[in-house]
């Protein structure tokens, strides 16, 4: 890529999106492309095609998607399997029929089996079972992998797929029904703090409601009190987490390091995506008190052992991004008190 390059940044609202968008500002380049999901509906394939025919762009990142945390995914799975799809298929084709000369498409870690051996290796991809709760999801992101890779294969082009790990960041998803853990958490006990100190308006706020009904019908429904804070699962499930900055870091680097061809070993071509991550750890529990240690919560928690936990440990295996010269920067502590700055503005 060349500073002048057309670059077509999908989701760029969105909390990789965004971040991608602020990397390449920052390195430079300035003849980016974006359109809000009004503008364009990614899932319909005549605004698509003619989007491409429109503008044609030379370099392609495909961060669009419908993601959320296991609320989101256990509720709306037709949504999740076939607007995955629909984005993935039209915006893959499309570089294809127009001659882009690099594609790079960011999937997601639940794409390996549930009882992955830890940690997570970029080859034992359809190994074994799916977790259950993200299933279409994941099916949906491997899809994608397979799409890049198939349509390299046969028509030579150079499209490249990412998988993080868990993120959190600037543009993250606060809602507490569809967002991921990490912001979930941090605006669950934030909240509880806030009632704890009396601070009634304030979480309202943060809620984003106008009276005192309408949120103890979320705080009901969400298990929050100025006491405790109900968190699902048991506590013990272990996850990983990278800043969405990092991972904006990552892609770039990736898009100007790294092509297809560089992915291939073997005569099967399999297992070409790259993941990426912290290599790091941490318990649902323990990040739950980090948090607290950050908010300045007091009070206790409530594990619903009746809600599922989903897989007990995610943790990826870095070596692949790290043998190409990347890691990450920001460390879940520091990362955590930016996102509560975040949150409180």
């Amino acid at each position: 890529m060349t500073t002048d390059s057309r670059i077509y940044v999908a989701g760029h609202r969105g909390l990789v999106g965004s971040a991608i968008v602020k990397t390449l500002r920052e390195k430079g380049y300035s003849n980016l492309i974006t359109r809000t999901s009004v503008e364009l509906d990614l899932t319909d394939s005549l605004q698509v095609a003619a989007f491409f025919e429109e503008t044609k762009p030379e370099y392609v990142f495909l961060a669009a998607a419908k993601v959320g945390g296991i609320i989101a995914n256990t509720t709306y799975r037709a949504d999740f399997i076939y607007q995955n799809l629909m984005i993935q298929n039209n915006v893959i084709h499309q570089s294809y029929l127009h001659g882009v000369k690099k594609l790079l498409f960011l999937g997601s870690t639940c794409i390996y089996p549930r009882e992955c051996p830890q940690p997570m290796k970029e080859e034992y991809l359809l190994t074994n079972v799916l977790e259950y709760t993200n299933e279409p999801y994941a099916i949906a992101k491997i899809a994608g992998i397979k799409m890049c890779e198939s349509y390299n294969l046969q028509y030579g082009t150079n499209f490249i797929s990412v998988m993080p790990t868990n993120l959190y960041g600037p543009n993250d998803n606060f809602d507490l029904e569809k967002s991921h853990v990490l912001p979930a958490l941090l605006k669950k006990i934030y909240v509880a703090k806030l009632l704890a100190e009396s601070e009634n308006e304030t979480a309202r706020k943060v809620l984003g409601v106008a009276s005192d009904d309408e949120m103890h019908k979320i705080l009901q429904r969400f298990g929050i009190s100025a006491e405790a804070v109900e968190i699902w699962g048991s506590g013990n499930p272990m996850r990983e987490f990278l800043w969405s900055e990092d991972m904006a870091d990552a892609c770039v680097y990736l898009m100007e390091k790294r092509n297809f061809e560089d992915c291939i070993s073997g005569e099967e071509v399999r297992n070409t995506h790259i993941n990426i991550g912290t290599g790091i750890d941490i318990s649902i529990r323990d990040l739950a008190l980090q948090i607290s240690e950050v908010v300045g919560y007091k009070g206790t928690f409530v594990f619903n052992s009746t809600k599922p936990d989903g897989t007990l440990k995610k943790l990826t295996d870095c070596s692949k991004i790290h043998a190409l010269g990347w890691h990450h920067k920001v460390e879940l502590r520091e990362g955590i008190e930016r996102l509560f700055r975040l949150l409180k503005k």
